[in-house]
C-alpha cells in the first residue's frame, strides 16, 4: 500500500465535508456508578476508567461508542452494540444518521481524538472531558463505500491482533497454572523459610532526602527504578526510566545487581530481579539471595506465584501498601538448590512464549499494533478546509 497515494485514489476527487459531532451524534452521560457492579451482571458496564464492569440492569440498547471522562484521555475507547450500562463520568457517542458509519467514526477518534482533546482537556493534574469538547470534535464524512473500505481495512487487523492477544491471554493463563502447579507441595515435602531465612540482605530500599522532588537528586548517571519500572519488568528490570546524582546516591544505597525487588506501595506485591546495580526508594523491598540456601529466580516465581494472596494482605487504603513485617514474618517453601534449579530452567522455558518482549506472541501483537496505526493514521487523514465549520 502506497502511503503517499493511497488516500488520494480512495477519494478519487471527491469532496469530503466535515462536521462537528453534535451534528451527527447523541453526546451524554449515564447515571450508573461502580456502586451499581454485579459480579453476575449480564450487562456491560463502562466506568471512567479501561475497566469494564458488570451490571445486572442495563441503561442503553443501541451501537455506540464509549469514552471515558477521565483518567487515560484520548487512549481509552470502547464500541458496543447491544444493551450496556454506563457511568456518570463516561460519554456515549451515538450515531443519529445513515451517512456515517460506527466503526468509521469509531477508528477516526482513535486516530485523532487524542491531541484534540490534550490540547482542550482542563485541569492541571487531572485530565477530563467537557461535553462541549466533544461536541466540537470535527470529523469527515466521505461518501459511504470509502468509509466501508476503510473500515474493512482496518478491521482486519484489529481482528488479527484480537486474535493474538486472546491466544496470549491463553497461554498466560496455562503458564500460571503451569507455574502455581510447579510451587505447590506437598506437607512435609520441603523446608518452610522466611526471606530473612535465605537472604544476604534483605530491607527497604532508601530514599532519605527531602522533598524527594528536589531536582538535585537526578539527572546522573546512577539507575533508580520505581514500583512502575518493576511492573513493566518481565522477571529481569532491563530499563529505567530515572538515574540519581552523586547527591541522589549518597542519601539512598546501591543494591547489587541480581537482587529481587518488591513493591509494597501502589502496584504491590509486583516482583522483578535487578539487571544492573541500582537505588529504589522505601516503596519496595530489596532482597539478596544467599546462593547457598537459595535461587533468586525461584524466589520471583515464587512470590509471583503468591500474588494474590500478598495483596489480599494490603491496607485496603486508597493507596495501598504492606509492610515490610508482611515478608519478614512470610513463610515460603524452599525444596532443594537442585530442585528450585530445576523448576526454574522449566518455567524459563515456558516463559520466552508469554513474557518475552522480542519473540513470541507479545513481539507479534505489539508489530500488529504499530501496523494497524500506521494504515490508520494514513487511511484517515483526510484534508481539511480552512474555514471553520
Amino acid at each position: 500500500m502506497d502511503k503517499s497515494n493511497y488516500l488520494a485514489k480512495l477519494l478519487e476527487g471527491v469532496e469530503v465535508e466535515w462536521k462537528p459531532l453534535k451534528k451527527v451524534a447523541e453526546i451524554g452521560t449515564g447515571s450508573s456508578n461502580r456502586q451499581d457492579e454485579k459480579e453476575d451482571g449480564i450487562y456491560p458496564l463502562f466506568v471512567r476508567s479501561k475497566d469494564v464492569l458488570h451490571s445486572d440492569k442495563f441503561e442503553f440498547d443501541e451501537t455506540a461508542i464509549i469514552i471515558p471522562g477521565e483518567g487515560g484521555i484520548g487512549d481509552i475507547f470502547h464500541f458496543v452494540t447491544g444493551k450496556y450500562a454506563l457511568h456518570q463520568r463516561a460519554y456515549r457517542i451515538h450515531l443519529v444518521n445513515n451517512f456515517i458509519t460506527p466503526k468509521f467514526l469509531y477508528h477516526f477518534m482513535r486516530s485523532n481524538f487524542k491531541k484534540y482533546i490534550l490540547m482542550k482537556s482542563v485541569g492541571a493534574t487531572s485530565i477530563s472531558i467537557r461535553k462541549p469538547m466533544l461536541e466540537n470534535f470535527e470529523i469527515p464524512i466521505p461518501p459511504i463505500e470509502i468509509q466501508n473500505e476503510i473500515v474493512r481495512i482496518l478491521d482486519a487487523f484489529t481482528e488479527l491482533t484480537a486474535e493474538l492477544t486472546a491466544e496470549l491471554t491463553l497461554r498466560k493463563n496455562q503458564y500460571n497454572y503451569y507455574r502455581d502447579k510447579l510451587l505447590s507441595f506437598d506437607e512435609g515435602e520441603v523446608e518452610w523459610k522466611t526471606l530473612k531465612d535465605v537472604a544476604l540482605e534483605f530491607g527497604r530500599g532508601k530514599s532519605k532526602h527531602r522533598p524527594r522532588n528536589d531536582p538535585n537528586l537526578y539527572g546522573g548517571n546512577i539507575p533508580f527504578i520505581q514500583t512502575g519500572d518493576i511492573r513493566n519488568a518481565s522477571h529481569i528490570i532491563e530499563k529505567y526510566s530515572q538515574t540519581y546524582s552523586q547527591l541522589g546516591l549518597n542519601q539512598s544505597k546501591l543494591w547489587p545487581k541480581g537482587t529481587l525487588c518488591i513493591t509494597i506501595a501502589a502496584n504491590i506485591a509486583e516482583t522483578a530481579i535487578l539487571g544492573f546495580d541500582s537505588c529504589f526508594p522505601d516503596s519496595i523491598i530489596g532482597f539478596l539471595a544467599d546462593p547457598k540456601r537459595c535461587n533468586v529466580d525461584y524466589v520471583e516465581y515464587l512470590l509471583s506465584s503468591w500474588k494474590t494472596k500478598l495483596q489480599a494482605k494490603s491496607s485496603g487504603s486508597a493507596q495501598e501498601n504492606i509492610n515490610l513485617s508482611t515478608f519478614e514474618n512470610l513463610l515460603l517453601p524452599f525444596p532443594s538448590l537442585n530442585k528450585q534449579e530445576d523448576i526454574v530452567n522449566l518455567l524459563k522455558n515456558f516463559e520466552l512464549l508469554t513474557n518475552s518482549i522480542t519473540e513470541g506472541l507479545p513481539r507479534e501483537i505489539e508489530l500488529r499494533q504499530k501496523q494497524y496505526e500506521y494504515y490508520r493514521d494514513m487511511l484517515l487523514n483526510f484534508p481539511k478546509p480552512t474555514h471553520s465549520l
